[in-house]
């Protein structure tokens, strides 16, 4: 595995994860999803979600898959996005008050789009660095 690679794409697809979850949730469908209290802990822990997410997808490209254009990594990203927004709604929709299936529909879209876009960054990244 190129740890080069695995890092720097790993940290630029968190920081995609992280502002992209914030045009989503944060303006798009601000009145859609239930929102966090608003602290700097509650920011570093979405932060540190989005990295690990960044990474965590990083290594299926880097270590698994040698994915280093933006095409590729977008269609492996949409793979992605949709299981992993299906696993995440299940669980939420077992054991969230307030979760609907309509939301979960919803949430496992955006989720698909995100990593799409995720995983298209995180692929040119690996082909920029070679």
């Amino acid at each position: 595995m190129k740890t080069k690679n695995f890092l720097i794409a790993g940290i630029v697809g968190g920081i995609v994860d992280f502002l992209l979850g914030w045009l989503f949730y944060g303006i798009i469908f601000l009145d859609t999803f239930p929102q966090p209290e608003e602290s700097s802990e509650t920011m570093l822990f979405i932060f540190l979600g989005c990295l690990t997410f960044g990474l965590f997808v990083s290594y299926i490209y880097t270590q698994w898959a040698q994915i280093s254009t933006f095409a590729t990594g977008v269609k492996a990203g949409v793979i992605i996005g949709l299981f992993v927004g299906i696993y995440y709604n299940f669980f939420n929709l077992a054991m969230g008050p307030d979760a609907t299936m309509q939301l979960a529909a919803l949430d496992v879209g955006i989720s698909l789009v995100m990593t799409a876009i995720i995983g298209g960054v995180i692929g040119l990244v690996n082909g920029k660095l070679g």
